[in-house]
C-alpha cells in the first residue's frame, strides 16, 4: 500500500494576519493591484543591518515566494538566511506608534528603534 503525505514546510518568513491586512489595505489604496510585499535585509542600522519593506510587481530570479491568503512575499537569496524563521506583525500602539514590527531568531540583539539588528 502506497501512502501519500503532504509536506508543508514553514515558511521562510512568517505574517501574522494583521501584517497580511495592513499590506493589503496598503496596496489597495496606492492603487497597485498585484503587488507583493519584498522584505528585505540591507547593511546600516545603528546595529548592523536594517529591515527593509516595499511594495513590488515582479520577483527577481533569485527570490524565495510565499503566499499568504493571495498575499505575495518575496525574499531574496542574500536576505533570506537573516530572515529565515523571522516573524512580521503589524502594530498599532497609541504610546508607541504603528508600523511593521519584526521579531527575529537571527538577531542578536536590536536597537531601541527596532528596525535594526545584529547577526547572531
Amino acid at each position: 500500500m502506497l501512502n501519500v503525505f503532504n509536506v508543508i514546510e514553514k515558511p521562510a518568513v512568517d505574517l501574522t494576519p494583521r501584517a497580511v491586512a495592513k499590506v493589503k489595505e496598503i496596496i489597495q489604496q496606492q492603487g497597485q493591484d498585484g503587488a507583493g510585499l519584498r522584505i528585505f535585509i540591507q547593511g546600516g542600522g545603528c546595529s548592523g543591518f536594517k529591515y527593509g519593506m516595499q511594495l513590488d510587481t515582479e520577483p527577481a530570479s533569485d527570490d524565495t515566494i510565499v503566499d499568504f491568503d493571495g498575499l505575495k512575499i518575496y525574499v531574496d537569496s542574500m536576505s533570506l538566511p537573516y530572515l529565515e524563521g523571522a516573524n512580521v506583525d503589524y502594530v498599532d500602539d497609541a504610546l508607541l506608534g504603528q508600523g511593521f514590527k519584526v521579531e527575529n531568531p537571527n538577531a542578536s540583539s536590536s536597537c531601541g528603534c527596532g528596525q535594526s539588528f545584529k547577526a547572531g
